[in-house]
């Protein structure tokens, strides 16, 4: 059990946990959620004594193993296999110690010790591991040299892993994953045997990997039960109970000093007026919730092409003379969204390169619109920013011509503000970095976006802000993510990478997930069925289907607005006290759902079409 009891700490005069207590049976799983810079990761620094308490206390059971991922695994010539079994030092010593000893009682011990903690069976759990966060047979036994420091980061996470502690903090561990390894770790940590803290911003993970959320706002430290979307229903009912209550009392104070204001004066109301006085002293402020600070990204839009924009007729792509990816057959409209799935070292990002036109392609025919211009964002960007120089600076160098407040606009369209605008990029926060990665691979309103794990660094309104703007974004989209939450609501087609091959993937990403979780020997195909034979609709038909596809949708989602709105009215207890009102706002919403049905069904009616004429919806 871990417990905290009135936790007190500041960093540079700042209060960051203030009198905060909280307890955490033996074995949950709970995920730690709070805006960047409320006092997350230092919370961790402090479980595990990196830091000093200023008050209270952290209480863990004596000889409690408290494990987190390393900074940096050195980049050594031992094996990765060798370099995560040395994080069992029990294991490493009883083994070393096995080939020296000489006593025969001490030779019993050892061996006896070794077979309890399972020692003979760790090679297949640290390679099981390895093999999870995306290595591959040949590379567990490579040297640490041979890799970058984001796969090394990978092995560091598999040693924590493997060694089991009582306590495993982990923070952001998904930073340095791709979605299969990202899958893999959500189920390991639903299985692991002991307590398990984690800070992440990805809904999935939160969702899927713990049972229970602590939320670190305003200094103090709260326990949820439940995922991410139970966590967040909850404090959106709390906090528009909170934001009642505080307006109600304020109406009330005030109607209490009206009457002060009106009859202190008078002799024959000053008594009534005092007993007013005292009321207001001893009301207990209620605080409304403060509101989160808007998220944005705001991507420029780009003029629009005829399809397709990029056409890729038995393409092949690869290195030096070895092809990678053969036979590809690809087209992409302007109003693709398309998501890129396959295990690592597949070909996604050699894909990415080759639609980018950052590599050439080996062989086929690649035809792209003459005027199609592409935005690229892949993580190395972030790590290639010129570090001594301003957000305002980097604009400046892309934009000479541009003035400095439309240039300042533009940085503030990305949620980089005045004081980021002016700030050196070395200081900024990852999220901000990525930001700025971001505008930079848009400046010119590219037709098509190929963003390789944009979320990384970004907290979760940061991302549910680009999940709005790449919605309402006019150009095609091309995903590489870890993120199923983003995936799930931008992804409207998917594309396997496997095999040497790119063919679409018919299921839906919860088919996947299964598919990568339960390891199958490969994706299940929908059941192929004979296709009736249509008359291909023409380039009109298929415009005038797609318009009405669009006015449908924009019908559904006015009707939704209306909805939301009429449930707000009908949860508010005032509008009951006229009976006869309420009864009329009541009719209203019934109407409303009535439509929403109504203009549901001739949606999917007018989506149902435009798929049956070979149109995309």
């Amino acid at each position: 059990m871990l417990k905290i009891r009135d936790l007190t700490y500041s960093v540079e005069g700042r209060t960051l946990i203030e009198e905060a207590s909280v307890t955490i049976p033996t074995g949950h799983k709970v995920g730690i959620v709070g805006r960047n810079g409320a006092g997350k990761t230092t919370l961790f620094r402090l479980i595990k004594g990196d830091l000093v308490l200023e008050g209270g206390a952290i209480e863990i059971p004596a000889r409690a193993r408290i494990g987190g991922v390393a900074q940096e695994v050195p980049g050594n010539e031992v094996s990765l296999l060798d370099t995560v079994l040395a994080e069992d030092k029990e294991r490493a010593a009883l083994m070393a110690e096995s080939e020296t000893a000489t006593d025969p009682h001490r030779i019993a011990e050892i061996q006896t010790r070794l077979a309890d903690i399972d020692a003979w069976s760790a090679e297949g759990r640290a390679s099981s591991i390895l093999k999870g966060l995306g290595f591959t047979d040949e590379e567990i036994a490579m040297p640490c040299s041979a890799f970058s420091g984001g796969w090394r980061m990978r092995v560091a996470l598999a040693g924590v892993l493997f060694s089991q502690p009582d306590f495993l903090l982990l923070d952001e561990p998904t930073n340095y994953l791709d979605l299969e390894g990202a899958l893999w770790l959500e189920t390991y940590l639903a299985k692991y045997p002991h307590t398990v803290l984690l800070i992440s911003h990805d809904r999935a993970l939160l969702n899927r990997a713990v049972g229970a959320i602590l939320h670190l706002e305003g200094k103090k430290l709260t326990l949820y039960t439940g995922g991410y979307d139970d966590f967040a229903r909850t404090r959106a009912a709390q906090r528009a109970v909170q934001a009642a209550a505080a307006k109600k009392q304020e109406a009330h104070r005030a109607h209490l000093q009206s009457f002060v204001d009106r009859f202190k004066a008078k002799a024959s109301k000053a008594k009534q007026a005092q007993s007013r006085v005292k009321m207001l002293e001893k009301m207990e402020t209620i605080t409304a919730p403060e509101d989160a600070a808007r998220m944005v990204f705001s991507f420029p839009t780009p003029e629009e092409l005829s399809p397709p924009i990029l056409r890729i007729e038995g393409g092949s792509v690869g290195y030096d003379g070895k092809a990678i990816l053969q036979r590809l057959d690809l087209r992409i409209d302007q109003d693709d969204r398309i998501a890129l799935l396959g295990r690592n070292g597949e070909g996604k990002s050699t894909l990415s390169k080759l639609l980018s036109d950052r590599l050439p392609a080996m062989g086929g025919d690649i035809t792209r619109h003459k005027k199609l211009r592409v935005g690229f964002f892949a993580q190395h960007q972030v790590d290639e920013l010129h570090l001594d120089e301003t957000p305002l600076q980097h604009l400046r160098r892309a934009l000479p011509n541009l003035e400095p407040t439309k240039l300042r606009a533009r940085l503030a369209g990305f949620g980089l503000g005045a004081d980021q605008a002016e700030t050196e990029v070395g200081r900024l926060s990852g999220g901000q970095k990525a930001r700025l990665s971001l505008l930079l691979a848009t400046l010119d309103a590219p037709h098509l976006l190929i963003l390789d794990e944009p979320t990384n660094h970004l907290d979760i309104e940061s991302r549910e802000a680009l999940v709005e703007a790449l919605t309402e974004y006019t150009g095609a989209v091309v995903l590489v993510s870890h993120d199923m939450h983003l995936l799930s609501l931008v992804a409207d087609r998917l594309w396997l990478v496997k095999d040497g091959r790119v063919t679409p993937y018919e299921e839906d990403l919860e088919a996947y997930r299964r598919f990568l979780v339960q390891g199958d020997e490969k994706p299940k195909e929908a059941k192929a069925k004979p296709a009736p034979k249509v008359k291909k609709a023409t380039r009109e038909e298929l415009m005038a289907l797609r318009s009405e596809v669009r006015k449908c949708e924009d019908r559904v989602e006015k009707l939704n607005d209306m909805s939301e709105k009429l449930q707000v009215k009908l949860a508010n207890p005032d509008l009951y006290e006229d009976k006869q009102a309420a009864v009329v706002w009541q009719k209203k919403y019934a109407e409303v759902s009535e439509a929403m049905d109504r203009a549901e069904a001739l949606w999917m009616a007018a989506l149902e079409k435009l798929e049956a004429a070979g149109g995309k919806s």
